[in-house]
């Protein structure tokens, strides 16, 4: 497996998710000319596919754009959108998504979100190990790897316990590993570097995102905020990082100007 250290520097497709939806092909196009030559997907369902292509047509244009996309991110599927399950998720129709996924060359699956809705008490957490599990043991049968993608709310204590250690440790570690997004472990208080301390291996994809120094702590371009990424990077071996993707869900304006001062920021200061 490829990793970070031979230059493979990605971005996270839902950072130009506004393009991507408009002009998939000239937002990748752009993306690649940029230096970016890894994107993970943002918006698989079983009827968006990938952006609107099937598995064939959108590895077609990864490969026209000298891109790879090693990753994807997917939902757990216990929220419904207007009344109707959404198939292509981890608890609906999830065989189908795991087959277009190995039809891309997607090496990683990741949940990538829990809505409040889907996310309840400890014994609920438990609960979606079990599903974590269940899917991971899928993606396994074709070569895949399923992961887990935090946000904060998952590092918040409930009774004693937080809902982050559940999915750590009521989940084989094998069948499920971490995508940790630095920005959101930091949102909560917490250290990347000890994490990935107390579970080496466990972390094989990041997303590297930073905060400014506000007391807002918003989101911002890679190097233009708080948080010490050359501190973190120096643990890649520990985690097992394979793939990192720049993220910013919100930019001050232009996504392409934010997405060109990371990939400046990251050629020239950590690799």
């Amino acid at each position: 497996m490829p990793n970070f250290k031979k230059h493979i520097i990605g971005l996270q497709l839902y950072t130009v998710r506004d393009a991507m939806q408009k002009d998939p092909a000239g937002t990748l196009s752009r993306v690649a000319a940029m230096g970016y030559n890894s994107v993970e997907g943002a918006t698989y369902t079983g009827t968006e596919n990938f952006y609107g292509m099937d598995a064939a047509a959108f590895a077609a244009l990864l490969k026209q754009n000298g891109l790879i996309m090693p990753s994807s991110h997917y939902r757990l599927g216990e929220e419904k959108n207007k009344g109707e399950i959404v198939k292509g998720t981890i608890l609906h129709n999830w065989d189908a998504a795991v087959d277009n996924a190995a039809a891309v060359g997607i090496k990683y699956m990741v949940c990538a979100y829990l809505s409040e809705q889907e996310r309840g008490a400890i014994d609920h957490y438990k609960y979606i190990a079990e599903q974590l599990n269940k899917a991971g043991e899928r993606c396994k049968t074709s070569g895949i790897q399923l992961c887990y993608h935090n946000h904060d709310f998952e590092f918040a204590n409930q009774d004693g316990t937080l809902p982050y250690d559940i999915l750590l440790n009521s989940t084989d570690k094998d069948l499920v590993k971490m995508e940790v997004d630095l920005y959101w472990v930091r949102k909560a208080g917490k250290d990347p570097v000890e994490l990935i301390k107390q579970h080496p291996g466990r972390f094989p994809l990041w997303h590297v995102k930073d905060m400014d120094n506000t007391p807002q702590k918003a989101f911002t371009e890679v190097g233009n905020g708080t948080i010490d990424f050359k501190k973190i990077f120096k643990e890649a071996k520990k985690a097992g990082l394979k793939y990192f993707f720049v993220e910013q869900d919100k930019t001050p304006a232009d996504p392409f100007v934010s997405i060109q001062k990371s990939i400046t920021y990251i050629k020239g200061n950590l690799l």
